[in-house]
């Protein structure tokens, strides 16, 4: 696995080929274990009623997620924090602004429709992958809504400027946008646990 570069010490993330179809959760666990220093087997996952992966028992401290696209995987952990890592596989998306439209915050859909065709696609992928990582990291996932929290794109960087009220503050989540193989880009958010 390749690790992301620059993240503070409570946070780790990485990256590895893994081919589509094949079960994500072996190499999870052999990851985590390296991490957490024991046995992958001793690496207790459960899923909670939402799906949502969670370390038990010894190693409640830290949270865990991990999300595949084509055929990468990226791997999160965080300790005492609550992390969400979302990946996507860079390729044409045609219908982006009509996506961006229906299910995205107004304003992001109106700096999508700004853009030249030629970017528009990566930024498109830029905002999922930041707003899946937060949704992630909330417990909730998409089914939370994508149009209940808004980034702005600031010096570069897209910055979390407004969310629903059961996501806490904007200004309590941390982000960080990666590139972490050619034909990819992923995003990783992080906040302290409540």
């Amino acid at each position: 696995m390749v690790t992301a570069p620059a993240l503070p010490a409570a946070v780790r993330c990485a990256w590895q080929a893994h081919p589509h179809g094949t079960p994500s959760e072996p190499v999870v666990r052999h990851w985590l274990g390296a991490q957490l220093r024991c046995a992958p087997d001793a690496v207790a996952l459960a899923r909670d009623v939402l799906g949502r992966p969670r370390l038990c028992a010894a190693q409640s401290g830290f949270d865990v997620n991990w999300s595949h696209s084509g055929d990468g995987l990226m791997v999160a952990l965080g300790e005492g924090l609550s992390v969400g890592v979302d990946l996507e596989r860079l390729r044409p998306r045609p219908r982006a602004l009509e996506i961006a439209r229906r299910f995205l915050a107004a304003g992001e859909a109106d700096w999508l429709a700004s853009l030249p065709d030629d970017a528009r696609g990566l930024a498109f992928i830029r905002l999922w992958c930041a707003k899946e990582a937060v949704l992630k990291a909330h417990g909730r996932g998409l089914a939370f809504g994508l149009d209940k929290l808004t980034f702005r794109e600031v010096d570069g960087r897209l910055q979390l400027v407004d969310c629903d009220r059961a996501l806490g503050l904007p200004e309590s989540w941390s982000l960080r946008e990666l590139e972490p193989h050619t034909g990819y880009r992923a995003a990783l958010a992080w906040r302290a646990r409540a």
